[in-house]
C-alpha cells in the first residue's frame, strides 16, 4: 500500500498544507480539495489604500519553540514587538485616563489574567463550569484598595480581554481558561503579513499537490475497514462540482464553525463522542476593521506617517475605549473598543491606520450594519465610520477640520458570513462546558476513527493545549496527524522542525 497511497486532505490552510507538505516528503501522492478559489484558508491578505493588511491571523503568539516564529525568521518576514508601547485609554465619558490610574488599570487586568491561568491550571476540577473569567475578575477587584471608580475602570477594561478569545469576557470558562495560554514568549504583530509564511508553508504542496480549488465538500463516505475483504478499503469525497474522488485516507482539516454545521456530511455517522466534541468547543466570533487616514494624526509628535526611534515610545500605540456613554449604541451589547496602531510598525510598513478589533455580539452588529453592502461603496465606508468616528475622534490630534482627520479607506472582516470559515474565528472555551480538555484530545484523536475508518482530522482546534486558535497549532496539528498516516500505510515519517506535536 505505501508505494500508492493517495491521500485526500479536505482545506488548503496552514494545517492542511502542513499535512500535504510532510505527507510528500514520505512518497504520498495528495490531492488537496479546497472550497476557496485560492490557498490560506484564515490566513489571507487584502488591501486597505496601499497597504497590504492581513484579514485573517496577524500576530505570531509566544517567541519560544515556536515554528511559525523560524520559518518567519527564514523569510524575512518582518515582526514588531508591541510591548512598551504608549497604550491609553477612554473613560466611559470619552476623556482620556490618566496615566497613573491607566498604568494601575492595566497593571492589575494583566497581573489578574496570569494569576486566573494559574489558578485555572491547579484548581480546574474544582471550579464550577458557570463561573466566568468574569467572575474572577470581580472577585479580584474587590480585594484590592482601589477607589470605586478605579474598580469599575479596572472591570470596564477587562472586558477588552474579549479580543483575544473572540467573544466577551462573561462567556469565557474560567475552568478551562487554563486552555487559553499561548507559547512562551514575546507575541510578535506581524508587520509585512503573513505572506511570506504562507508562501513557505505551501511551497511543497503547490509544486507536488493536486490542489483542487472551488470543490466545496458535500459528503464524505468513510465505511470501517473489512480486512477479510478483497476489495481495497477507500474513503469517497463528494464535492459541490458533483465530482467524486477516492482516496485511501482522508484528512480533514476543514474549520470547528464548519463542522459543526456539517456534520451530517460524514457517512457513516461520526462516533458521537467525536459528533459531542465537537459540539462542546465554542467558536469565536472575532473580526477586525481597518481604518486609513492621509496621516497617522494621533502620532502628535511625529508630522510624517512613520515613527523614529526618538518618538516611537511617545506615540500611542494601543487605545481602548471604555463602553462609552457619549455616543448611542445598542443597549444590550457591549461596545468597548481596542485598536492598534499601524503607523508604529518598523520602516517600510507602517501605514497611517488604525485597526481595530471588535468580538463577540459587538462584532457581530458591526458586521450586520455591513450586510448586502460592498466594500467599494459609500454606503459601506459610511456605516463603519458612523460606528468608529465616536472612537478615533477621542484620540491626540484630531480635528474635525483637519482633513488628515478623515478616514480615506475602509475593510471589515467578515468571517462571521464565511461559510467556509465556518462563521466564526477561531475556538474557544466558554461557560457550560464540562470537559474541554477531552472535548479537544476527542478532536485531536477523532475518538480512534483513524485507524479504523481512514478519516482523520486537523486545525487549530485540535492542535496541542498551548497553541490552540492559533496558526502554531494548525501547524503542528497538520504536522501531527500526517505522521499518523504516514505510520499507518506503512510509508516513513521524515520532515517536520520539532515543537509540540
Amino acid at each position: 500500500m505505501a508505494s500508492s497511497s493517495h491521500i485526500g486532505v479536505i482545506g488548503a490552510g496552514i494545517s492542511g498544507l502542513r499535512c500535504a507538505d510532510i505527507l510528500i516528503q514520505n512518497g504520498a501522492r495528495v490531492t488537496i480539495l479546497e472550497a476557496r478559489d485560492r490557498i490560506g484558508g484564515r490566513v489571507h491578505q487584502s488591501t486597505v489604500g496601499d497597504h497590504a493588511v492581513d484579514l485573517g491571523p496577524n500576530w505570531i503568539h509566544g517567541a519560544g519553540e515556536n515554528p511559525i516564529m523560524t520559518i518567519a525568521e527564514e523569510t524575512g518576514t518582518v515582526m514588531y514587538d508591541p510591548e512598551g508601547g504608549r497604550h491609553i485609554s477612554y473613560s466611559r465619558d470619552g476623556h482620556p485616563v490618566n496615566d497613573e490610574v491607566n498604568a494601575k488599570v492595566q497593571d492589575f487586568v494583566w497581573t489578574t489574567i496570569a494569576e486566573a491561568f494559574k489558578y485555572s491550571n491547579h484548581h480546574g476540577e474544582s471550579i464550577p463550569v458557570e463561573t466566568s473569567l468574569f467572575d474572577f475578575f470581580c472577585e479580584r477587584v474587590q480585594q484590592t484598595n482601589f477607589s470605586d471608580e478605579e474598580k469599575q475602570l479596572c472591570l470596564e477594561a477587562c472586558r477588552l480581554w474579549g479580543a483575544y478569545v473572540g467573544d466577551q469576557v462573561d462567556k469565557q470558562s474560567l475552568k478551562f481558561f487554563r486552555l487559553e495560554e499561548c507559547v512562551d514568549g514575546s507575541n510578535f504583530i506581524v508587520a509585512s503579513t503573513y505572506k511570506r509564511i504562507l508562501e513557505h508553508v505551501s511551497k511543497t504542496a503547490v509544486a507536488k499537490a493536486d490542489i483542487r480549488l472551488n470543490e466545496p465538500i458535500t459528503s464524505i463516505n468513510a465505511p470501517p475497514r473489512n480486512i477479510q475483504s478483497q476489495t481495497k478499503h477507500q474513503v469517497t469525497v463528494t464535492t459541490a462540482t458533483g465530482t467524486t474522488y477516492n482516496f485511501d485516507e482522508v484528512v480533514v482539516t476543514c474549520p470547528l464553525g464548519w463542522l459543526k454545521q456539517n456534520t451530517s456530511a460524514f457517512t457513516p455517522a461520526l462516533p458521537p463522542r467525536l459528533e459531542q466534541a465537537i459540539t462542546n468547543i465554542s467558536y469565536g466570533r472575532l473580526e477586525k476593521v481597518y481604518v486609513t487616514f492621509p496621516r497617522a494624526f494621533w502620532h502628535t509628535n511625529d508630522t510624517n506617517t512613520l515613527t523614529t526611534q526618538t518618538t516611537q515610545t511617545t506615540n500611542t500605540v494601543f487605545a481602548q475605549f471604555l463602553d462609552p456613554s457619549y455616543t448611542p449604541h445598542p443597549t444590550h451589547i457591549e461596545w468597548n473598543q481596542e485598536c492598534v496602531s499601524l503607523a508604529s510598525l518598523p520602516d517600510p510598513h507602517a501605514h497611517p491606520t488604525l485597526l481595530f478589533y471588535t468580538y463577540g455580539d459587538g462584532g457581530a452588529e458591526i458586521i450586520n450594519r455591513l450586510s448586502g453592502l460592498e466594500p467599494s461603496s459609500s454606503k459601506y465606508g459610511d456605516s463603519l465610520i458612523e460606528t468608529l468616528h465616536p472612537f478615533y475622534s477621542r484620540l491626540p490630534g484630531y480635528s474635525a477640520e483637519n482633513p488628515d482627520c478623515v478616514p480615506v479607506a475602509l475593510l471589515a472582516t467578515q468571517w462571521q458570513k464565511d461559510e467556509f470559515a465556518g462563521n466564526g474565528s477561531y475556538c474557544n472555551f466558554q461557560v457550560g462546558v464540562q470537559e474541554a480538555d477531552v472535548d479537544i484530545e476527542v478532536l485531536r484523536s477523532g475518538d480512534g476513527i483513524g485507524p479504523v475508518r481512514g478519516l482523520w482530522f486537523a486545525g487549530e482546534h485540535t492542535a496541542p493545549f498551548v497553541a490552540l486558535g492559533t496558526t502554531t497549532g494548525a501547524y503542528w496539528s497538520g504536522e501531527r496527524v500526517a505522521r499518523l498516516v504516514c505510520r499507518g500505510v506503512g510509508i516513513g515519517e521524515v520532515g517536520g522542525m520539532g515543537g509540540q506535536r
